[in-house]
């Protein structure tokens, strides 16, 4: 009878170890999981939020030392020949675009794309007024140039500007929103490492019960042959 109280017992006892073990095995997945999230995280950060939102300070430069080699040509003496007035536009223009396709190519929100073809109208169309404008500029049209730089181009040039300001504090809203989600994960993560713990400590004490146990019924047994 003591015999199979005790294996009763120690049977008990298995299955409660076993679960536990169970338990911690599917936490340690679960802690390997919010690990990876967190990486893919801190990378989409980096790669979708930090860089681009650098590029598009980029382009803003660009952008205005564009408009102040225009506006030296427009506002004072300087000769177009004299700044290489379509080799600057033309290097500040192919740094524009060569920003905007690596743009592009990073991972975008839905209010991104549409703020980005916002801005790729508005660019294209101070592109054109741009031909214009330096055409009669060399065409010694200063007065017209000058017309459809200020009826025009100003408006073109505040306007891009005002998309790349929605950009950039689009770039910065879902930059924090990942860093809410990064610290729900680590959060997680304590809570999973706390878990572990305690099933740690649980095995422990189911390992001293069976011990105890196992003690108890050898004590028993050797009595019992005693008398």
């Amino acid at each position: 009878m003591r015999f199979a109280y005790s294996l009763k017992q120690k049977v008990k006892i298995a299955v409660l170890l076993f679960f536990i073990m169970t338990c911690s095995v599917l936490i340690r997945i679960l802690e390997d999981k919010s690990v990876k999230n967190m990486n893919e995280s801190f990378i989409t950060l980096y790669n979708d939020r930090l860089i681009p939102a650098m590029d598009l300070y980029h382009i803003v430069e660009n952008l205005y030392a564009r408009r102040n080699i225009i506006e030296s040509v427009l506002y004072s003496s300087s000769a177009a020949e004299d700044l290489n007035l379509k080799q600057h536009l033309g290097r500040y223009n192919h740094n524009i675009d060569s920003l905007l396709n690596k743009y592009e190519k990073t991972y975008l929100v839905q209010q991104e794309k549409v703020q980005l073809q916002d801005l790729k109208e508005n660019l294209r169309a101070m592109l054109l007024m741009e031909q214009r404008l330096v055409s009669s500029i060399y065409n010694n049209q200063a007065s017209a140039a000058l017309q459809l730089y200020e009826n025009q181009g100003k408006r073109l040039f505040s306007n891009a500007t005002s998309h790349l300001t929605k950009l950039i504090d689009t770039q910065k809203q879902v930059g924090n929103e990942i860093i809410e989600q990064t610290e729900r994960i680590v959060s997680g993560t304590k809570i999973y490492s706390n878990l572990q713990l305690v099933l740690a400590i649980l095995i422990g004490i189911l390992i001293v019960g069976i011990l105890f146990t196992s003690n108890v019924v050898n004590i028993k047994s050797d009595k019992y042959n005693l008398n």
